[in-house]
């Protein structure tokens, strides 16, 4: 059973910075793409950033510059660094990954989220 877990999420004054983090874990062989979306409340769903299994990232154009997404194939864990963090970034951010495991064929798979609040 594959388990993405994201944390970091909080609140946060305008103009300032959170680290988001998720782990991936459950009989994995490996790692394709991974990445972050977010969806504000009465909204859909949107990209936010992604990063191939050999570091090649992809941004929104939204958080072009103030985002950065990492990731550690040891760890199974991809980052979001959020930088000058505006009120519009308020949403819950999901995790997302394409995952191979012992029992599975690659699927993509969702965390549960993680709230980040922009405010003063």
């Amino acid at each position: 059973q594959v388990q993405l877990v994201e944390s970091g999420g909080g609140l946060v004054q305008p103009g300032g910075s959170l680290r988001l983090s998720c782990v991936a874990s459950g009989n994995i062989i490996g790692i394709n793409v991974m990445g972050w979306y977010r969806q504000a409340p009465g909204k859909q769903r949107d990209f936010v950033a992604r990063i191939t299994s050999g570091g090649r990232p992809n941004y929104a154009d939204s958080v072009e510059g103030r985002f950065t997404i990492t990731r550690d194939n040891a760890k199974n864990t991809v980052y979001l660094q959020m930088n000058s963090l505006k009120p519009e970034d308020t949403a819950v951010y999901y995790c997302s990954a394409v995952i191979k495991t012992r029992y599975t064929d690659w699927n993509n798979y969702w965390g549960q989220g993680t709230q980040v609040t922009v405010s003063s």
